[in-house]
């Protein structure tokens, strides 16, 4: 029998999910020294890249310039791209194991925490995950809609997320107009009522997780004030303690300058909050009006870190009709594969979830680090990966190595999929509606036109 990996019969292995550390793992495979491997990359959506086309935000498209790396391992002949797969859907676990020697699960964290507070379900009250999705033109938040009638909105979390939902919400809608964000969203953004965006952090100013970088952006919105509050950046001993970092510390003292510039004169407001946490959102005819916040106290965790405690004084933010939760992200089960409840991620032993499956990404290590992160993570389980192929600890099962087995079942079930040529094909018009709108790019937002395009 031939062992697979070699030129009579090369590695055959499926990765599940075209975002960033699903590419980065295809990189890795193909890089590997000696190894006659061929990969195929499945995706749900008709269009691969993930969070770098529908979570990075779109004033940052130097970030997004890296699907020019992505696009570079999708041309290699050893590598195929099946877009709209839905896993459990259009091909189940089961079948895979039929037609792979390794399968690699990329599919990231795809829901959100809840607060877990009364009125969390109140009409304006939604996750950033939603916005995010909605204002990058994600077709699964393509047809929501956000009021932005209301005189101020509330993001709770400190994070990057937390903080590009921010600055999206204070940007004037002009420059936004250059980007690649949603034509829905851009209209209703300049629509948009709202004068005053609060950010949320349950932690003190040393312990966000924001970079430097993005607080700055921030601060820069031309037609917004940063309006920092002095009495909230002094510092407990603990938090005196985390200065010696030097992000937290680049952080604070950009925070302490902006406080020293006063409340300013423009009419739009961005409102940094600290150690504070909302315990209830209040509506009014069964909408969101009011968010009651408890303040917080700082204490050492016992594990190195810090931890809030409310100390029982609240205060209650008026006139706040939408808030977007960013305060951390799970991943969906899938039937068949491990999964900790607990940490909302595959179950897995770095990198390794069963005999032949592996994870990457946030679905092994749950939702952290930025897309470059992605890497190092792919790479190691793929390191993996090649241990135990040369060890022989592959599953023992009967697989069909042919390239055609996988096209012919998707076809026989009727499934219409993208290949990355024709992807390049919607990239291509993507593009050049864009160019006709004054603009990088104009996205389709809709699958159904995305496999239309795709189709001619």
């Amino acid at each position: 029998m031939n062992r697979p990996g070699t030129p009579a019969r090369p590695l055959c292995v499926a990765v599940i999910g075209a975002g960033p550390s699903g590419f980065y793992a295809v990189e890795a495979l193909i890089k590997v020294p000696d190894l006659n491997v061929r990969v195929d990359l499945f995706d749900r959506l008709p269009s691969p890249y993930g969070l770098a086309r529908g979570g990075v935000a779109p004033d940052h498209q130097k970030i997004k310039s890296v699907t020019a790396v992505y696009d570079r391992v999708a041309a290699d002949p050893r590598v195929r791209f099946f877009g709209h797969v839905k896993l459990g859907i259009d091909i189940m676990v089961s079948e895979l194991r039929e037609r792979y020697d390794q399968i690699v699960y990329a599919v990231g964290c795809e829901s959100d925490r809840k607060m877990g507070i009364p009125g969390e379900d109140l009409k304006g009250s939604y996750s950033a995950t939603d916005f995010v999705g909605w204002y990058n033109g994600h077709p699964d938040y393509r047809d929501m809609s956000f009021d932005l009638s209301c005189e101020a909105a509330a993001v709770v979390g400190i994070g990057n997320v937390a903080i590009d939902v921010v600055r999206i919400l204070a940007q004037d809608p002009d420059v936004l107009a250059k980007t690649d964000i949603a034509a829905h969203a851009l209209e209703a953004l300049r629509k948009s009522k709202v004068k005053r965006v609060y950010l949320l952090g349950r932690r003190g100013p040393v312990q966000a997780a924001f970079s430097p970088k993005e607080i700055e952006e921030v601060g820069a919105v031309e037609r917004a004030d940063l309006v920092v509050d002095e009495g909230e950046l002094r510092l407990d001993v603990v938090s005196q303690q985390g200065l010696s970092d030097a992000t937290a510390r680049k952080n604070y003292e950009y925070l302490v300058n902006a406080a020293h510039k006063g409340p300013g004169t423009k009419e739009l407001k961005i409102i940094p909050r600290f150690c504070v946490s909302p315990v209830e959102l209040i509506g009014e005819n069964g909408r969101l009006a009011a968010v009651a916040l408890e303040h917080n106290e700082l204490e050492p965790d016992g594990k190195g870190g810090v931890k809030a405690r409310g100390n029982h004084e609240y205060e209650t933010l008026k006139d706040v009709g939408l808030v977007f939760r960013s305060v951390g992200y799970r991943g969906v089960p899938i039937p068949g594969v491990p999964f900790n409840d607990r940490a909302g991620r595959i179950d897995n032993d770095n990198g390794r979830v069963a005999p032949s499956e592996y994870a990457v990404g946030w679905a092994k290590r749950g939702p952290s680090g930025l897309i470059g992160t992605n890497r190092a993570c792919s790479v190691a389980t793929v390191a993996a990966m090649m241990e135990d192929l040369k060890a022989d600890r592959l599953a023992v099962r009967n697989v069909d190595p042919s390239p055609d087995a996988t096209p012919i079942l998707l076809s026989a079930k009727g499934v219409q999929t993208v290949s990355f040529a024709q992807w390049k094909a919607i990239d291509k018009l993507e593009l050049e509606n864009g160019r006709k709108a004054g603009k990088i790019r104009e996205k389709f937002t809709h699958v159904q036109e995305m496999l239309e395009a795709a189709a001619k």
